[in-house]
C-alpha cells in the first residue's frame, strides 16, 4: 500500500510540474502522465545513484551545482523513453526537474 501511494504522490507531482512549468506538455492525457511517474520513479531509483557516483569529482568541483545539471538531463531524456512527453529546451527540463523534486519530495512527507 505504501508503493502504491508513493506512486500516486509522484504522478501529482508529474501533474503539477506540467502545469506550472511552460515548455513541459504532453500529448495523451493521463496516460503519459502515468508513464511518466512510472519512468522517473526507475531513473530516480536505478540511474540516478549510478550516475551520481560517477559524476562525483564533477559534482564536488562545481560545490553541488552538477547534480541539478545530472536531473535536468535525466528529465530531458524521458522524452525519448516516454511518447507523448515533451519538453522544449534545456532551461524548461532543468526547472521542471527542480521543481518535480520539490514537489515530490513535499507530497511523499505529507503522505
Amino acid at each position: 500500500m505504501h508503493i502504491i501511494l508513493r506512486y500516486l504522490g509522484t504522478v501529482a507531482a508529474v501533474f503539477l510540474t506540467i502545469s506550472l512549468v511552460p515548455g513541459i506538455a504532453v500529448t495523451n492525457g493521463w496516460v503519459t502522465i502515468l508513464l511518466i511517474a512510472l519512468v522517473w520513479s526507475v531513473i530516480v531509483m536505478v540511474i540516478k545513484p549510478v550516475l551520481s557516483i560517477l559524476t562525483l569529482p564533477i559534482t564536488i568541483l562545481t560545490l553541488g551545482l552538477f547534480s541539478f545539471v545530472l536531473n535536468a538531463l535525466l528529465f530531458w531524456a524521458m522524452t525519448l523513453i516516454v511518447p507523448g512527453f515533451i519538453v522544449t529546451g534545456f532551461v524548461p527540463a532543468l526547472i521542471g526537474a527542480l521543481v518535480l523534486s520539490i514537489l515530490s519530495w513535499l507530497i511523499h512527507k505529507v503522505l
